[in-house]
């Protein structure tokens, strides 16, 4: 169960089907998260990459807020259809593009297609960190964010991540988000 924290659908409660193998974001987080998000960006003119999706807490939440161009990339199609069912029962399926997919061949597949201001990762907690650090890179290499973007970067608090493009790490408990900015222009290698 999560909640949409603000916007059109604030407080509603979304309830997940209990064979569903999910860690949303807690609403304490995502709060947090929002509220440095919606200081520097306009909700209803942005567009957002979420990727590991899993049941759209945080699509839905960009959603809920205004904004029109959300892309899910998920890979479960449990998670993607219902994330589908949901946007389509709040009227939000036109502003949620799901995608099923592994986000790593995702990534490589539509390199340099298409850029967001926001693109937000919240892998599953276990991956190794090299897997982090590979993302990382796909993201920024592969111009996905645009010159005013953030790569927001979900994971366990223990776990420090290290790059010449970190900007800073907020620490909510046990998650931490890890914010990148994007390559300068003459950074952007292929990886």
């Amino acid at each position: 169960m999560f909640r949409i924290i603000s916007g059109k659908w604030k407080a509603k409660k979304i309830a997940a089907p209990k064979n569903f193998d999910v860690r949303p974001t807690t609403d304490f987080a995502k709060e947090a998260l929002f509220s440095i998000l919606e200081n520097k960006y306009d909700m209803q003119s942005i567009s957002v990459l979420d990727l590991f999706a899993g049941i759209g807490s945080i699509s839905l939440e960009y959603a809920s807020r205004g904004c029109k161009n959300v892309t899910s990339v998920e890979m479960n199609p449990k998670h993607t259809g219902f994330i589908n069912s949901t946007a389509s029962e709040l009227d939000m399926s036109l502003q949620i593009n799901v995608q099923r997919d592994d986000v790593f061949d995702w990534l490589k597949k539509f390199r340099n297609k298409k850029s967001f201001e926001i693109v937000f990762s919240d892998a599953p907690f276990e991956m190794e960190e090299k897997k982090y650090y590979e993302l990382i890179s796909l993201v920024l290499n592969n111009k996905y964010l645009k010159e005013n973007g953030v790569l927001i970067v979900e994971h366990q608090s223990r776990m420090k991540l290290e790059h010449p493009n970190l900007v800073d790490t907020r620490k909510y408990g046990n998650v931490s988000f890890s914010f990148f900015e994007p390559n300068k222009e003459n950074d952007n290698q292929e990886i």
